[in-house]
């Protein structure tokens, strides 16, 4: 299944990296759920085929970016700690390591900014591992909580599908705990960033 996906990837790129999301998200969120696995061989090929496709999408950008991969990867993540599928914490962490040391030995791209912008990425999503962890003690202190979901939004100012995943999250937190008027708050933000992204387009 790994090799037909790597296949897939090469023979297709377009269908991951152009137009709708669909397929990269639903890739992303499937292989970083195998990075979790208890069987280190396919943790080992779910790294690698990570690494091939932040890799295609970057060389799909002439080499300059592989931002649509980053984001999915990054929303993938927040959806399987929401859905509590993302289980074994140290076997993901040896699937970053995997990643991480594929992008420092791959000599091609050892002169491009595709190493460091890997090495971004990985330091995120531990970002958003810790901050998901402080969530679950801080879980009955509902403004701990939500500063929390805030710093994350934050750290995502540039990018507006990642803020409105948080801000949405936030506002159902608001609601939960009977906070109507910040959640009205949050939801005027995810207003506004869909604005902005309209009058951009």
């Amino acid at each position: 299944v790994f090799s037909d996906i790597c296949m897939s990837l090469v023979k297709f790129p377009s269908a991951f990296f152009k137009g709708r999301v669909n397929m990269c998200a639903a890739l992303c969120y499937e292989i970083l759920k195998c990075c979790t696995s208890k069987v280190s061989s396919t943790r080992n090929e779910a790294s690698a085929l990570l690494y091939l496709l932040m890799r295609n999408n970057f060389e799909f950008t002439k080499m300059r970016t592989f931002l649509r991969t980053h984001l999915q990867i990054i929303i993938a993540l927040s959806q399987l700690i929401a859905d509590v599928a993302l289980s074994g914490g140290t076997r993901f962490q040896h699937s970053l390591l995997i990643i991480n040391n594929f992008a420092n030995n791959n000599r091609p791209m050892k002169a491009t900014a595709f190493p460091s912008e890997v090495k971004d990425l990985t330091k995120r999503i531990r970002t958003v591992l810790m901050a998901t962890a402080q969530m679950k003690e801080h879980e009955k202190d509902p403004e701990m909580l939500v500063d929390l979901q805030y710093s994350l939004d934050k750290s995502y100012a540039s990018n507006s599908e990642f803020r409105k995943m948080w801000l949405d999250s936030m506002a159902k937190t608001h609601v939960k705990n009977g906070d109507f008027s910040e959640a009205a708050m949050c939801y005027v933000h995810v207003a506004a960033l869909v604005a902005e992204f309209l009058h951009r387009k």
